[in-house]
């Protein structure tokens, strides 16, 4: 039988993906984006898939319009945010009203329309800059940025709604998602299509720092695997868990990785690093075995080379 999926943040590029599994699925879905910073191409994706699909184009920020989406539904995938580090040190106020003020308002909506679990994106920034190899969920959270408070904020609003409410919740520490649909010309785009996105117009990619700084890149596919196991898996209600491929890769072999791929030949140009930056940032990802039997099928290498191959078909047009 089809469940009922709400869907926050479905324009964007981890919600669009998530959607789109589901829809796949003959899962019934409901989508909910305000449109701010996600794509109404994205949504076209999901109209021409001809399944059980209802759109809202609205905000996070309406409790109003959550209690109607969430009116017998099953589950809520909150991806909706006002995303960056650096859009939150310009504009904190934004990040708190859309990061925290509507992640409570999914978390009451759920509560009062008896939905079996909220999803919750929650974010690796949560750790901030702590030393050590890995970051592991026993860390005491240390965010550095408005944006990684913010994120954090709602993790906790999410624990305590399962302690308090019984409201079954999980909230997923994702290490920088990347892959097909991530946008690439905005002032705030991410690393992964910022230099694709450069690179492919045979410009040199711009780093922020020296480049020794490290990440655990982890592709779309992997993170749309992790939501799903966690809508299910029994004892993963009221935990946090990281969600990340397990990887280290610094964004100077990230440059050479994306040259060997565009047979290019292209150095970086280094800048100077930005407030809130991270230095280095892994995953340990065992609490996410135990709870989810969760295992990335997607490498690092494999998913550079299709988000590339999407990148370059999307430049021929």
């Amino acid at each position: 039988m089809p469940e009922t999926y709400v869907v926050t943040g479905a324009a964007g590029f981890i919600g669009s993906h998530l959607a789109e599994r589901l829809l796949r699925a003959g899962q019934r879905l409901r989508v909910l984006d305000n449109l701010s910073t996600g794509s109404q191409a994205n949504l076209d994706i999901l109209r021409a898939l001809d399944g059980d699909l209802q759109i809202t184009v609205g905000s996070v920020t309406d409790l109003e319009c959550l209690q109607r989406l969430c009116r017998g539904a099953d589950y809520i995938l909150h991806q909706a945010a006002l995303p960056s580090v650096p859009r939150s040190v310009a504009d904190p106020l934004a990040t708190h009203r859309h990061c925290v003020d509507g992640t409570l308002n999914v978390l009451i909506a759920a509560r009062d329309k008896s939905l079996r679990r909220v999803v919750y994106a929650a974010s690796s920034s949560a750790y901030g800059d702590q030393a050590g190899a890995q970051k592991s969920e026993s860390m005491k959270p240390a965010p550095i940025s408005p944006y990684g408070a913010a994120k954090l904020a709602g993790e906790l609003y999410c624990a305590a709604f399962n302690a308090t409410y019984g409201l079954e919740t999980v909230a997923l520490r994702y290490f920088n998602v990347f892959g097909p649909r991530q946008a690439a010309h905005s002032a705030y785009a991410a690393v992964i299509p910022r230099f694709i996105s450069a690179m492919l117009r045979g410009e040199r990619p711009t780093i922020f720092g020296d480049g020794s700084q490290s990440r655990d890149f982890t592709y779309i596919d992997n993170v749309v695997d992790g939501n799903l196991l966690a809508c299910a898996a029994p004892a993963a209600a009221g935990e946090s868990i990281n969600l990340a491929a397990g990887g280290s890769v610094s964004l100077n072999r990230l440059v050479a990785q994306l040259n060997a791929i565009l047979g290019t030949n292209l150095p970086p140009l280094y800048t100077a690093e930005r407030p809130g930056d991270i230095k280095h940032s892994q995953a340990d990802g065992g609490k996410a075995r135990q709870l989810l039997g969760f295992a990335p099928a997607v490498s690092f290498a494999e998913g550079l080379r299709r988000t590339v191959d999407w990148h370059r078909r999307r430049s021929e047009k």
